[in-house]
């Protein structure tokens, strides 16, 4: 970690503002592909979503600066929908420290299910996750 930047804490959030959730999306580059200028939108991916992990300055003001956001059966499977880091913590090892947080609160018995974006997919194989060649989705809309 960088001697500038304090150091980062990594806890499982119930509830997150869209605000603070749209700076960090816009911020890691995810802001291209997500809803960011709905608002309401964002806050209700949040409140549907029910595993939030977050990646804090230890700071005054706690800072944003990772999201790790899915859904999560509790027994099975957690489907990471976002993975997003803020550009000034990125080669930090801010996204690896969400996946070890994660899969710390998740438990051995619960896989990890990231959907990453073509640009991430270097980052997804140096964390140590394993490609699927058989997944397959419905395009959203809108």
């Amino acid at each position: 970690m960088s001697p500038s930047l304090p150091r980062v804490r990594y806890a499982r959030e119930f509830s997150l503002e869209a605000e603070e959730f749209r700076r960090v999306l816009v911020d890691s580059g995810l802001g291209a592909i997500r809803p960011v200028d709905d608002v309401p939108r964002l806050q209700a991916i949040l409140d549907n979503s029910n595993f939030i992990v977050t990646a804090r300055l230890d700071a005054p003001d706690r800072p944003l600066v990772g999201v790790a956001r899915g859904m999560s059966d509790g027994g099975w499977a957690c489907y990471v929908a976002d993975l997003a880091v803020a550009k000034s913590a990125q080669r930090l090892g801010v996204g690896q420290g969400l996946l070890d947080a994660a899969r710390r609160q998740l438990g051995e018995a619960v896989s990890l299910v990231l959907v990453s974006v073509p640009e991430a997919v270097g980052f997804s194989r140096r964390a140590g996750m394993t490609p699927l060649p058989h997944c397959f989705w419905y395009r959203r809309r809108l």
